[in-house]
């Protein structure tokens, strides 16, 4: 090496790496937005499966778009920069076009569905459109990023296969990281929209910065340059034509071989090293094709690796935030052998693509044995561990079930760059094609994965058959070569797929699915959605899904249908009635013994009301055969948010608050909403299964009611000693307890079920649930509030979960159970409790009589 050249070296490295910060950067703040519109849209549309696969496919759409459009424009070297810097801007301020989007369909929605009602397409019509607008401009730029710093970085097609993987990885890593801070960090020190505004910041100084650099380095350049003309005594050569039609930057970085010290690479876009022979011609469709399938594929297992582990871990946030950024992590390091294969030069890609291919198909083949294995026949993991024991074990089996894995899956796309290694080609052109296609493939695949292969064949069958993607690529690939043996390797994968299908043990992988939590699995659906089971729990039937979160059970019929009595007594006239949230539907079909006139049911899951339907019948008073019953397969929240309908009671089922997806039903903006849609009088219910919240959630939602209603009093659900659920019952305008509406409600009922109870002596039954009054007792005012943009139950209550599992915490359960009943009643005594002016002195008895039963018992 000449010493000028030797001098050049540190500074071509640090170049480098500065470059590769700031497509690192990149990465960060692209899933941090991911991350976001996903929970964002979600509580626009509803937190549904079908809400998220449309989310993530236009999210893709905008990527793969991008990929091809901005590879064939791409310049190189300096100019490439700029361009990365000049897209990274633009993404930062379509990005902000998100608050002024969806502020708009907040307000236009809700008008639109009262003037044409519930029309599915128009519907679907309109999610589309918001979605669209919202995500794919940003994702269209973001689409550009790899080509361009590809045409920065990379100045010969013979280096594609070394450099290309780097900044995949390099780029995937950083996307891991965002995945990290959103879904552990961000929501809770910043909250939501100021961490999307984060990821808005970083992107704009990005651009700017990479724009001031290589605005920079084009100036230093052109200054270094010789006198023009004929003054100056010579000229220029020609300049080196750049596909597309457009100018060259006036120089170029050198590649990274250069930056760490190696030999030069020819500036040319389509030169090819000396002395390397030219490996053997892949036919291009057949590389697009190879690039489609390990998308398709890849994101078809990642949906069904994350249904299989959510039938075995806590599935809160913080779960999925750990699964998906091992995925990303394993593509990463995916990258790093497929660097090493493409600096073997003598080792052909005829040779390493179908290696490649046959050891993906069988690591997704066996991974079902593997997840079974590991986590001991669906076991739920974690044990009695505390929150970093739990975070660590759930690392270490990802580690083991999907990181390995997912790095020889991973590798497939960036070697593939080594294939692409084409004189003539322009590396961005072909890094951009190659991301589009595969990024194409992975739309589809996780569709199908969801809504294809999961309800007609399941987890375990879905995994084999998209090991037989890979072996259909194989194959193809294969036939597409020469040599007697061609024939010979489809054959047998073909009959190697067919034994992996057929073979037994994944019956038995497939029926204990579902039966993990104990009892006998009746009927089981692997749906979109979730995994949802009947299970015989011995002594009645109940409904569960994933494995262990359970909605009811036949065998608690009074203190499910209490969940609507209780608060439908208080009400003087409960005419209409809506449920957020179904479960077995006893609970709701307890409205249909009042003189309702409509009762509108909303249930996430589709499969829970066709197994309720198929199952529960017997229990449900005839709630799925009444004409003034409406159920909708809907995101609660959705439903009631979306139309200008009013209701007399509101009620919301039991949700536990670590559950992903159900903190949202414990926020601010929720309760707003739920509130306005309370006709005069009207009551909104909010039941919470003490045994699954701390005093902490349970404050906090007890403040948050508090913010939204005048009036919040507390109901228990049941006289138990144990696993206790009470009611938070809000009301617009605070008014007392009116015994006479009680005693009219219960002689209504009776007369309607033929009963010969006394309704007069009712009022003493119900007021023994009394528990006390939550706004007046100014036990909760100094609870901070929670939102949809700082969600503290959400992110507050897993950890709260593997405390109380690893014995550092407690539920409201035994002691602590009485402890809020006896404060409430320190703190007003029923004697001064407003809400109970209208009680006479033996009614107040009634009150103090409950307490005792349960303070003692």
């Amino acid at each position: 090496m000449k010493p000028k050249e030797a001098s050049l070296v540190p500074q071509r490295r640090g170049r480098f790496v500065f470059a590769v910060l700031l497509f690192f950067l990149s990465g960060f703040a692209a899933l941090v937005y991911q991350v976001l519109w996903v929970r964002q849209l979600g509580l626009l549309f509803g937190n549904t499966a079908e809400a998220s696969a449309l989310t993530i496919a236009i999210f893709f759409a905008g990527l793969s778009t991008g990929g091809w459009f901005w590879g064939a424009r791409a310049p190189y070297g300096d100019e490439a920069l700029r361009w990365f810097g000049l897209i990274e801007i633009g993404v930062s301020v379509t990005a902000l076009g998100h608050f002024a989007l969806l502020g708009l369909y907040h307000a236009a929605y809700p008008l639109v569905y009262g003037a044409f009602g519930h029309v599915p397409l128009l519907d679907l019509g309109a999610k589309i459109a918001i979605a669209a607008l919202v995500l794919f401009p940003p994702a269209f730029l973001m689409g550009g990023t790899l080509p361009l710093m590809g045409g920065h970085l990379i100045q010969s097609i013979d280096r594609l296969g070394r450099t290309g993987p780097i900044l995949y990885a390099v780029n995937t890593a950083g996307s891991a990281c965002g995945a990290v801070a959103a879904g552990f960090f961000l929501p809770t020190l910043l909250g939501f929209q100021l961490a999307y505004l984060l990821a808005v910041g970083i992107d704009l100084s990005v651009g700017l910065v990479a724009v001031l650099v290589a605005t920079l380095a084009v100036r230093r350049s052109a200054a270094s340059r010789p006198p023009s003309g004929e003054a100056a005594g010579a000229k220029h050569g020609p300049k080196i034509p750049r596909p597309g039609g457009m100018e060259p930057a006036p120089t170029e970085p050198a590649p990274i071989e250069s930056a760490l010290g190696a030999s030069p690479a020819p500036s040319a876009p389509g030169a090819r090293e000396a002395g390397i022979p030219s490996a053997p011609s892949i036919p291009r469709p057949v590389v697009w094709l190879i690039a489609f399938a390990s998308g398709f594929a890849t994101l078809g297992i990642e949906v069904i690796w994350t249904r299989l582990f959510s039938q075995v871990l806590q599935n809160s946030v913080y779960t999925y935030a750990i699964v998906l950024t091992s995925f990303l992590l394993a593509l990463a390091a995916g990258a790093v052998p497929a660097h090493a294969l493409s600096r073997l030069r003598r080792v052909s890609p005829r040779q390493v693509v179908p290696a490649l291919l046959a050891v993906a198909a069988a690591v997704t083949a066996i991974s079902p044995w593997l997840f079974f294995e590991r986590t001991g026949g669906l076991a739920y993991l974690g044990g009695a561990h505390d929150w970093s024991g739990y975070v660590l074990t759930v690392f270490g089996v990802a580690a083991v079930v999907m990181f390995l894995p997912a790095v020889i899956l991973g590798t497939i796309l960036p070697y593939l760059m080594r294939a692409l290694e084409q004189r003539g080609e322009a590396p961005a052109r072909m890094v951009g094609r190659l991301v589009a296609v595969d990024t194409l493939g992975a739309i589809l695949g996780s569709l199908t994965a969801g809504f294809v292969i999961l309800p007609l064949v399941g987890a375990v069958r879905g995994l084999l058959l998209l090991s037989g993607v890979y072996l259909l690529a194989l194959t193809v690939f294969v036939i597409s070569g020469r040599g007697r043996v061609r024939a010979l390797i489809p054959a047998a994968a073909i009959g190697a797929f067919v034994v992996f299908v057929s073979a037994d043990p994944l019956q038995q992988l497939g029926r204990d699915i579902g039966g993990g939590a104990g009892g006998r699995v009746v009927e089981m659906r692997e749906g979109s959605a979730a995994n949802v089971a009947v299970v015989d729990v011995g002594d009645g039937l109940a409904i569960r899904v994933n494995t262990y979160y359970t909605l009811g059970s036949s065998r608690a019929l009074q203190s499910e249908r209490n969940q609507t009595v209780i608060p439908m007594l208080l009400h003087p006239e409960p005419d209409s009635v809506f449920f957020l949230g179904m479960g077995t539907g006893i609970t709701a079909g307890a409205s249909l013994s009042f003189p309702v006139t409509d009762v509108t049911v909303c249930e996430i899951i589709e499969d829970v009301i066709d197994l309720a339907v198929e199952h529960f019948d017997p229990y449900v008073n005839g709630l799925f055969g009444d004409p003034r019953v409406t159920i909708y397969a809907e995101d609660g929240r959705t439903c009631l948010s979306r139309s200008p309908a009013r209701y007399d009671v509101v009620i919301s089922d039991l949700f536990t608050p670590w559950k992903a997806g159900t903190g949202n039903l414990y926020t601010l903006d929720h309760y707003r909403t739920a509130a306005r849609r309370l006709n005069d009088g009207g009551i909104f219910v909010q039941w919470i299964p003490l045994y699954q919240v701390s005093q902490e959630e349970f404050g906090i939602i007890a403040r948050t009611m508090m913010e939204a209603f005048p009036e919040v009093t507390l109901w228990r659900g049941d006289l138990f000693p144990s696993r206790s659920i009470v009611a938070l019952v809000g009301r617009n305008e605070p008014r007392p307890l009116d015994p006479a509406v009680i005693q009219e409600n219960a002689r209504v009922v009776f007369e309607r079920q033929a009963r010969s109870s006394a309704p007069e002596f009712f009022d003493a039954q119900l007021l023994r649930f009394y528990a006390g009054n939550i706004t007046e007792s100014g036990l909760f005012d100094d609870y901070p509030i929670n939102t949809d943009t700082y969600p503290l139950v959400e992110y507050l209550a897993p950890r709260t979960h593997r405390a109380v599992r690893a014995g550092e915490a407690c539920f409201m359960t035994g002691f602590e159970r009485q402890v809020l009943y006896r404060d409430l009643r320190r703190a007003l005594p029923p004697a001064r409790d407003p809400y109970l002016a209208r009680l006479t002195e033996a009614q107040l008895g009634y009150v103090t009589a409950g307490f005792n039963y349960t303070y003692y018992n």
